[in-house]
């Protein structure tokens, strides 16, 4: 096959123990997943969940700097929990989920928070705000023939050693298995999709020269610095 130019290379994630590598297709994001973040985003608690996307070359390979991005001046960390898929579907059922799942990994959802507002408030898209370059930064995904399934375990991000966020992944308003079974109706998800689960309480600006290192009970921590 012929290009008329030569395509860019195909993101992909460590996959933990193997040699493969996991390439990512799409990445899907659940938005106010927590009640305390929810509540400190001035919003409700149960709503149903929605969903925003990130482009597939945002992803950032643990360990790796973090340029602060163009055209803000409010940074914000969002540590999560990411569902990596492993198995086709649509219009999946919530007792099937876990089926449809390769394993897990600890996510990044960077935001320019100013911009999201203002884009919130005048009911715009955010993509600018959450689809920006290097917004992604994840661990290597660990199976979950070897982790298994997360339904609770401390979720935490600690910046420059001080504690940001701290939360239990049993808090989360909706559970893996609803995310997946409501995002398949729709989207056909398939091996490669990424799905981040939403944030605790506790998010806050970076600047330049920041290190982050936050973490999931049984996962790796992901390591960022702010360039």
């Amino acid at each position: 096959m012929n290009f008329v130019y030569t395509p860019q290379a195909t993101p992909s994630l460590e996959v933990r123990g193997r040699d493969e590598r996991y390439a990512v297709h799409r990445i899907h994001c659940v938005g106010r997943n927590y009640a305390a973040h929810a509540r400190e985003m001035g919003m409700d608690t149960r709503e149903p969940p929605f969903f925003f996307s990130k482009p597939a070359d945002a992803i950032v390979a643990n360990g790796t700097a973090v340029p602060y991005p163009t055209r803000t001046a409010n940074l914000h960390h969002e540590i999560e929990l990411v569902v990596a898929i492993g198995v086709a579907g649509r219009n999946i059922a919530v007792d099937a989920a876990l089926d449809h799942v390769f394993g897990y990994a600890v996510g990044n959802d960077l935001t320019r928070r100013d911009l999201q507002a203002k884009a919130r408030d005048a009911g715009k898209p955010w993509d600018v705000a959450k689809g920006f370059d290097h917004s992604a930064p994840t661990t290597a995904i660990h199976p979950a023939s070897v982790v298994g399934h997360f339904k609770r375990g401390a979720i935490w991000l600690d910046v420059n050693g001080k504690t940001r966020q701290r939360a239990d992944l049993s808090e989360m308003i909706w559970s893996v298995p609803e995310i997946i079974a409501e995002l398949s109706t729709y989207y056909s998800l398939v091996p490669g999709d990424l799905i981040f689960t939403g944030t605790p309480a506790g998010v806050g600006a970076l600047e330049r020269g920041d290190d982050l290192v936050g973490g999931i009970e049984g996962l790796s921590e992901l390591r960022t610095r702010i360039i």
